[in-house]
């Protein structure tokens, strides 16, 4: 089948035609997470024919992912997401092109990648790594699609178009504790809806049709249908240079480490673990040399923290374990790891051990 048939229904559009469909044969989107919002993003723009599409994702397939990230089947549990990902396009339109990247997005690899696509969609559900994408935008000097979820509601908006406002002018505060979708909850439909809306940005912009959610945050309740937009301003804050870039993300990174490897050590006065859960979160994990200050109110509490002491600090996952971890470097904490796995693992791992706690 030609291309020309392969996308007629699009073609024929008067906004689009031959000329819009080969903006988008020459177009380079990169997509960061290949979970939920990934999901829904990645077959509509493969499907659209956008040239060149790169995935970044590090993880791996697990059976609770299925109900919301349906591009995947359940035997792949268990493999490489971007693998998977890429699979899938390659089988719904063999004319795209696509880079797979089974690598974290960090602050030593992100300017590298960014500098190769024209677009950065953000499909993560890590406020670190949104700050971090962003960033890495206005380095590069790329439009960042926005998409979040928070249990039945999503946002979705275009940081850094042509100059406009950036993801800092809207969330300033880095600190911010918002959970993810695993420990909040989420239902598949609307990652969907959530991704879809930034599929359609991403078109937008390479077509030049349409008004993009630029200096605008759309939100979208799935409960009531209700959905609002507000426009919001760029702040006055100063341009990341690259220096600035590289001071603040590759300077020092958490450290990450299996409770299985400091075990031994849940004894030891000398060491610290800090839960960063909230209280009312299982299962119980009650430590002779533990603290538990839940992540919302680490930065002001964190006077009841030894500096000179090692913390081990743990969640419910491992993710806002990294937050919390990051925040105590930047009060200029030294000794600090996060544990991989989070209070699920340990718990786990004690049982194994046959240790009560």
């Amino acid at each position: 089948m030609s291309a020309s048939n392969r996308y007629n229904r699009q073609i024929i559009l008067p906004e689009i035609g031959e000329d819009g469909q080969y903006k988008l044969s020459k177009s380079k989107v990169l997509v960061i997470g290949a979970g939920g919002l990934g999901a829904a993003i990645l077959p509509y723009l493969a499907a659209a024919g956008v040239g060149e599409i790169g995935i970044v994702d590090d993880d791996v397939l697990e059976i609770s992912n299925l109900h919301r990230q349906v591009i995947y089947k359940s035997f792949a549990v268990g493999k490489s997401k971007v693998e998977e990902a890429k699979l899938m396009i390659s089988e719904l339109n063999p004319l795209v092109k696509v880079n797979a990247f089974a690598e974290k997005l960090s602050g030593k690899n992100a300017i590298s990648l960014f500098e190769k696509y024209d677009i950065i969609v953000d499909a993560t559900d890590n406020i670190s790594i949104k700050y971090l994408i962003n960033d890495t935008c206005l380095v590069a000097n790329k439009p960042m699609v926005y998409g979040s979820i928070f249990r039945f509601q999503g946002q979705v908006s275009v940081f850094n178009y042509q100059n406009g406002p950036t993801y800092r002018c809207l969330y300033p505060d880095e600190n911010s504790n918002a959970l993810n979708c695993e420990d909040a909850g989420v239902i598949g439909i609307s990652v969907g809806i959530i991704g879809m809306f930034q599929a359609n940005e991403v078109l937008k912009m390479i077509l030049g049709i349409g008004e993009v959610l630029s200096g605008k945050i759309l939100v979208y309740n799935i409960l009531n249908n209700e959905q609002q937009k507000y426009d919001f301003d760029k702040s006055d804050f100063e341009s990341i240079s690259r220096e600035a870039f590289e001071e603040k993300y590759n300077k020092s990174e958490v450290e990450e480490i299996s409770f299985e490897s400091v075990l031994d050590e849940i004894n030891n006065d000398e060491v610290l673990f800090l839960d960063v859960r909230n209280e009312d979160e299982l299962p119980k994990i009650s430590l002779k040399n533990q603290v538990q200050i839940p992540l919302m109110n680490l930065e002001n509490e964190i006077q009841k923290l030894n500096k000179n002491q090692t913390i081990y600090v743990y969640c419910q996952s491992g993710i806002r374990s990294k937050i919390a971890a990051e925040l105590l470097q930047k009060h200029q904490f030294e000794n600090i790891k996060s544990i991989a796995g989070g209070a699920l693992a340990m718990k786990q791992l004690l049982k194994e051990e046959g240790i009560k706690v």
